[in-house]
């Protein structure tokens, strides 16, 4: 009879270990999958503005078509600037579709001593012949060569241009390249600039502290600079070779 009950026991205890063994393997089983779909969903979240195959979703400023002056190489957009620039020429890119609050990623690669820009908030107006009238203005620069970094803080790469300048010197040398991340997110009045993988510049995107900013900046008697919250996304001719990749954005 002790024999029995023993063995019973012990077939108890064996079916409740089993049980238990399979109820956490299940549980393992759906944190991992949770997790799996929560980083697809993640990567679902971006929408890739550029590719490196197509000028798919771009535009030349104010204009119909891709300017010729920007070319597919290497997976990157290359701008090339004109030897015979027609006066009041310029060949700036804006995005076909418009953002409010989000999350920018591009890599970046200047030429020597040159100049370039990455701007937000575009509105395109024919009243406004160029995208720094109205977009705010992340640099891009060989702070090396080029004399605006010798301007002042603000005027170097990364820095929100003429308003605030890097805490970090993180750019790379002309002719790397470099991952910039954009945030503005005026749901909670926060902007950013990432480079490299740091936060180097934070500043606010709402007024009255945005306005109050601007007033302090060579921009500040200009009527339609960073006036709209809802704007494109802008790639600058500052006359200078300048390659763009890995273009996408998160909405927030």
């Amino acid at each position: 009879m002790k024999q029995l009950l023993f063995t019973g026991l012990m077939a108890l205890m064996i079916f409740g270990c089993k049980e238990k063994a399979k109820e956490s393997n299940e549980e393992m089983n759906a944190d991992t999958m949770a997790e799996t779909q929560m980083e697809a969903n993640d990567q679902d979240e971006w929408m890739v503005l550029f590719d490196g195959t197509s000028f798919e979703g771009w535009h030349g400023y104010l204009k119909e078509d891709m300017p010729q002056e920007w070319k597919l190489e290497e997976g990157a957009m290359v701008f090339y600037p004109p030897k015979d620039r027609a006066k009041g020429a310029s060949y700036n890119l804006v995005t076909d579709k418009e953002f409010t609050d989000f999350v920018l990623s591009v890599d970046w690669k200047i030429s020597e001593g040159g100049n370039s820009g990455i701007f937000w908030g575009v509105k395109e107006d024919p009243s406004l012949p160029e995208a720094y009238q109205s977009g705010p203005e992340i640099q891009v620069l060989d702070n090396e060569r080029h004399p605006d970094a010798k301007a002042g803080t603000t005027h170097q790469a990364g820095a929100l241009y003429d308003m605030v300048a890097p805490n970090h010197e993180m750019a790379k040398p002309a002719g790397e390249w470099n991952t910039c991340v954009l945030t503005v997110n005026h749901k909670t009045n926060e902007g950013s600039v990432e480079l490299n993988g740091m936060t180097i510049v934070t500043f606010p995107v709402n007024d009255p502290e945005w306005s109050a900013m601007v007033a302090k900046s060579k921009f500040a008697d200009w009527e339609h600079f960073g006036k709209y919250k809802t704007g494109k996304i802008g790639l600058q001719d500052h006359g200078d070779m300048v390659s763009y990749k890995n273009i996408k954005i998160k909405q927030l």
